[in-house]
């Protein structure tokens, strides 16, 4: 923890200073990263790399996602509107987090539109249909309505699922059902090095959102080896 404070301290400067001056930073992605080998997550990557104006639909089992997926790739997230601690948001808002409120069903089509614009931008867009971390033993249900920022956006955005592969430790990982602040003291306690496969998937048809949730659930359930159940009786109703 430690460790982690120090490199916040380097990179905070660095990161204000560039974004001053250029109006953008590299600092935010190269930070996830560094906090994830800190960590000792080792990612490998498979598949053909992500392009700008991706929109990546990825399955959600621990907060390592984001270090992975941001630190990888450079993506931008879409999260709930509160993410608790005032710092925390700070840190999501400098890499462009767009927000969404999951209980405002009314909002919904704007809220997809703010995706859709934000894959105008050369940073791919990140969301976890799932809506919540899973166990890392199979996929909670995908919730289609904000993969309608697919029809939203602009012609050249790619879609792509992606499916984080934690091995046969997935299940430990997973952010399930425990306290956050259990969680996470747990995760910087544990010893050696986390081997994850980040697997870039063959990009998907834009469609009907439903017809895109299935299919992207599919492909990464099967990616995963798990039976894409779309019956999941974890997570219903939620």
């Amino acid at each position: 923890m430690a460790v982690l404070a120090l490199l916040f301290l380097g990179c905070a400067p660095l990161h204000l200073a560039t974004k001053t001056i250029t109006g953008t930073s590299p600092w935010p992605s190269w930070f996830l990263g560094a906090v994830a080998r800190i960590v000792g997550v080792r990612v490998r990557i498979e598949g053909a790399p992500v392009t700008p104006h991706s929109l990546l639909i990825v399955n959600h089992v621990s907060w390592l996602d984001i270090l992975i997926v941001g630190g990888s790739v450079d993506a931008a997230f879409v999260a709930k509107d509160n993410l608790g601690h005032g710092f925390i948001h700070w840190l999501a808002d400098q890499n462009g987090t767009v927000y969404v409120r999951r209980t405002h069903l009314k909002g919904a089509k704007g809220q997809a539109q703010d995706i859709a614009k934000a894959l105008e931008g050369l940073k791919p867009v990140a969301l976890f249909p799932e809506g919540t971390v899973g166990p890392g033993s199979e996929l909670l249900p995908f919730r289609s309505t904000l993969l309608e920022a697919a029809n939203y956006a602009a012609s050249d955005v790619t879609i792509r699922p992606v499916a984080l592969d934690y091995g046969p430790v997935a299940a430990d990982i997973a952010w399930f059902e425990e306290p956050a602040k259990d969680n996470v003291l747990r995760i910087l306690g544990r010893k050696g090095v986390l081997s994850v496969t980040m697997k870039l998937l063959d990009p998907l048809p834009r469609g009907d959102r439903k017809q895109l949730s299935a299919q992207a659930r599919r492909a990464i359930g099967d990616a995963l080896g798990f039976k894409s159940d779309e019956a999941s009786p974890i997570g219903q109703g939620q």
